[in-house]
């Protein structure tokens, strides 16, 4: 059996599991201890040790992956039009995908008869300013930044590396050679991992569902309803047609071969823990350049986040509509722009979407404690988020790398069946 149809029946199963489980708390008088014990000493501490030796991973593999792809742009690639393209593409995306939520959320109408009450409390964490989150891209200590997992200051400090390595001659060459084989052998560490993501992912979901089952949706099935639909739009028709658009391959193949990552996006809801499923996905199915893929899929991982953008734009329809509010075209405005800019330097966790919002409604002058009304099932719909995320580098990726003609093609459309228990090949 392929990995990626082990990986679904493990969602699946753990789904199943998870909400049974609740079915079964919900028709006893109080929570069965036998579940409790199962669910936090067998899913939870499987589920945590799968997501953290995910991300144990993840600087070490960032780190080495742009610096060997940095150190390789030479003539054949121009490292200032990768990282134009590579941004704007992100920005562009972002963009498109904020202005979908809003529109949508307007004609549905998500928000209209929702009881404010239930919005007890939501303390918002403060929201850096754009000149902070700028200042915050470059590091004092690049050691501290690994060690804290700020990923832009360690892409930031990978791309000098890579570049003083193109620039030191015979020297780097040297050096350069030595972080290939570190890079060949943290992707053989990544496979190895991903041959226990059923398991993790059984955990993952089997926990949460047990926690939460569907009860949480019903509350908020207009909104959760509408979330959904406007997230698979966006990858369905903007990521298609961009694809398609610039570089004439069958999206249908692009999504087909990215499903190893968009699965562990779902289980992990962090784009940063799918991070080096991702890159081997970029470089094993979808035949992406390494110098390429190492630079698009780590800033992706930070920059790109129209998953998270689209909540933002529904979340502040629905939240207005609760509260009885209208927002003016300027203000629907100043949250396409706040939203897209709160992409930038966005970690990529679980929840970190909240705290953006709370900086989008601030920005409009919307109630902050109003995101008390979607906490409930935003831990669902992060999941679905993330898969965006994910799904949108890879498709940024693909288009960078074939316009600089570093994208093979006989990769991208051979049978992705078989790319599934490829290991990686060498950088």
């Amino acid at each position: 059996m392929q990995l990626s149809s082990k990986i679904l029946i493990g969602m699946l199963l753990g789904i199943a599991v998870g909400l049974l489980l609740n079915m079964i708390n919900d028709a006893s008088a109080e929570p069965v201890p036998m579940i409790a014990w199962l669910v936090e000493n067998v899913f939870d501490l499987i589920g945590q040790i799968f997501v953290i030796t995910l991300k144990m991973l993840v600087v070490p593999l960032v780190f080495v992956s742009l610096v060997c792809g940095s150190a390789s742009m030479g003539e054949d690639v121009k490292m200032g039009q990768v990282a134009i393209k590579t941004v704007a593409l992100y920005l562009t995306t972002t963009a498109i995908a904020v202005s979908l939520a809003l529109v949508i959320a307007n004609i549905v109408d998500p928000g209209v008869g929702i009881n404010t009450a239930e919005a007890a409390s939501y303390s918002a964490q403060e929201s850096p300013s754009l000149k902070q989150v700028i200042i915050d891209i470059f590091p004092t200590n690049p050691v501290l930044a690994m060690a804290e997992g700020k990923m832009l200051q360690v892409i930031v400090f990978a791309i000098l590396v890579g570049v003083a390595i193109l620039q030191a001659g015979e020297s780097g060459q040297l050096v350069l050679r030595g972080f290939q084989s570190i890079s060949d052998v943290v992707m053989v560490m990544v496979t190895i991992l991903m041959h226990f993501a059923p398991f993790g992912v059984f955990c993952l979901l089997a926990k949460l569902f047990t926690g939460q089952g569907f009860s949480a949706i019903i509350n908020l099935a207009l909104y959760f309803g509408t979330m959904v639909f406007v997230l698979c739009l966006h990858a369905s028709m903007t990521y298609s047609t961009i694809f398609a658009v610039l570089t004439r391959l069958n999206p249908l193949t692009l999504f087909k071969n990215m499903r190893p990552a968009m699965l562990f996006a779902f289980s992990t809801a962090s784009s940063n823990a799918t991070m080096p499923v991702t890159l081997n996905v970029a470089k094993t199915r979808l035949g992406a350049n390494n110098s390429i893929a190492s630079f698009t899929v780590p800033l992706g991982a930070t920059v790109n986040m129209d998953g998270t953008a689209i909540m933002q734009g529904i979340a502040t329809v629905f939240i207005a509509q609760a509260y009885g509010l209208d927002l003016s075209m300027g203000e629907y405005l100043a949250v396409v722009a706040t939203a897209t800019l709160a992409s930038i330097g966005t970690a990529g966790v679980p929840g970190v979407g909240l705290i953006t919002l709370a900086m989008v409604l601030q920005q409009v002058g919307l109630p902050v404690e109003g995101i008390a009304l979607i906490i409930g099932v935003d831990r669902l719909l992060d999941m679905l988020r993330t898969v965006v995320n994910v799904s949108g580098d890879g498709m940024v990726t693909a288009v960078v790398a074939d316009s600089e003609g570093m994208l093979d093609h006989e990769i991208f459309n051979q049978d992705s069946d078989l790319g599934d228990n490829q290991s990686p090949s060498p950088s």
